[in-house]
């Protein structure tokens, strides 16, 4: 119900308002002097202080109730301010609340209107308190998630380099484009941009192109109105609107159609989003950040990806190496990860045998950091003991898993067929997807499905 403090020096007025008031909120206090208002504030709770514009005898120019209320919104600019004033005073009234006060009331009043006036203010108060309260929740749980998701690791000189570079993209708001092979953590980089820079505080809002159909692209990314389609059943912000203030990261960019590539062309030119089944154009505040393992140059030679967007989302080019350029950092991400899975699977006083190492860094990891990071947790749950052998790594041979036995089940016969066709095309989706004959986010789906 809210708790009220009345600041008058009339005592018939403090008591008739106490008396009106009580049932209506928590508590009521008084005070006949405002010079110990302040003091009073320190020491209890409010929602809203009932003010009087004068108090001096003789003096009815409001200035005293104007200088009090700039200092009870020094103290807490969110605390509730309602005047009362005489009727003369109306236009002073106006002025204060254009300066900050919640609202005001004529002298003499009508008690429902004056406790209509006081219950908004509060409601007023009280909403203001609850999206203070979601965005400090909303930082926190930022801060939160950025802290959890470092896990840039490496000494080598190409990651060194990387890390500069990211150093002197991070502070400004320029596009980066982020290149590397499958299972680089293009991601992670994207990432680490966001967390270094003046954005950090901001949500930054991932989204996986190669996994999105192009009947959901609008709706997903830009959002839609209640009824534009047979299931919006209320209004959706999209993933442009949700990045606002922060960054959007955008993952597989290559794998957008032609079609979906000019509407996302046309929000990264204009700044602005238009919802599905919407007129109103709402402007965003975001930085980009997109990544692909293709190489846009030649697609955008054969005529599948825009010239336009490539310089749009282009400003900045990072290129991720692969492990096999930094293999000097694999005993290094194998101690991580060690670390990190030992500590889940309950196994901590597992360590890794000479042999075991040696293995790790003269293999050549096709499917670079992330294949490490799953052979690393899969080690673990087959170690006995204390020791981490060379046998507990199942790695593959010349890209195919070792296995001398024939695929026994559907899933390994489909995943086969998947790995011959990604050797036999070189990565090219589209031209894996045809032979196959599955669609492009089937395929991809599929991919991310075996770890390949």
């Amino acid at each position: 119900m809210g708790n009220i403090l009345i600041v008058d020096d009339h005592k018939r007025v403090r008591i008739s308002l106490q008396m009106l008031l009580q049932d209506e909120f928590d508590t009521v206090n008084v005070l006949s002097n405002p010079k110990s208002l302040l003091r009073e504030l320190q020491v209890n709770s409010y929602d809203i202080v009932l003010l009087d514009m004068n108090f001096s005898a003789g003096v009815n120019t409001g200035n005293e109730g104007l200088f009090w209320m700039n200092e009870i919104l020094k103290y807490d600019p969110d605390l509730a301010v309602v005047l009362l004033t005489a009727y003369g005073d109306v236009e002073l009234a106006v002025t204060a609340v254009k300066k900050g006060a919640t609202d005001f009331v004529l002298k003499p009043w009508d008690n429902n209107k004056l406790i209509s006036t006081l219950k908004s203010a509060l409601s007023l108060r009280l909403s203001k308190k609850k999206i203070q309260k979601l965005e400090t929740d909303k930082q926190d749980l930022t801060r939160e998630l950025n802290q959890n998701k470092s896990e840039m690791i490496g000494r080598s000189t190409a990651m060194m380099n990387l890390r500069k570079l990211m150093q002197k993209v991070a502070v400004t708001d320029a596009n980066v484009l982020v290149l590397g092979e499958h299972g680089t953590g293009k991601e992670l980089i994207a990432r680490e941009i966001h967390q270094q820079s003046q954005r950090s505080m901001k949500p930054m809002v991932s989204v996986d192109m190669g996994a999105m159909s192009e009947s959901l692209f609008e709706s997903e990314l830009f959002g839609h109105a209640k009824g534009a389609f047979t299931d919006a059943r209320e209004d959706r912000q999209g993933r442009f609107e949700l990045a606002s203030g922060g960054t959007i990261f955008l993952d597989e960019i290559g794998n957008l159609s032609l079609a979906m590539q000019a509407k996302l062309l046309s929000v990264l030119q204009n700044r602005q989003v238009i919802r599905l089944g919407d007129h109103q154009t709402r402007s965003i505040d975001i930085r980009l950040v997109c990544a692909t393992n293709k190489n846009l140059q030649e697609m955008v030679a054969e005529g599948t990806f825009r010239e336009d967007l490539l310089y749009r989302i282009n400003t900045i080019q990072i290129e991720v190496p692969s492990l096999r350029d930094r293999i000097s950092d694999v005993a290094l991400l194998a101690e991580y990860f060690l670390m990190k899975y030992a500590t889940k699977y309950d196994k901590r006083r597992l360590t890794y045998t000479d042999e075991a190492i040696d293995k790790l860094q003269n293999y050549p990891w096709p499917g670079n950091v992330r294949e490490l990071q799953h052979a690393v947790e899969k080690a673990v749950i087959l170690s006995e003991g204390d020791k981490i052998t060379c046998e507990d790594f199942l790695l593959k041979q010349n890209g195919v898993r070792a296995s001398n036995l024939p695929p026994q089940s559907f899933m390994d016969m489909e995943k086969q067929m998947i790995l011959t066709a990604m050797e036999r095309h070189e990565g090219n989706l589209t031209h894996m997807a045809r032979e196959l004959g599955v669609t492009r986010p089937t395929l991809y789906h599929k991919i991310r499905k075996y770890d390949l």
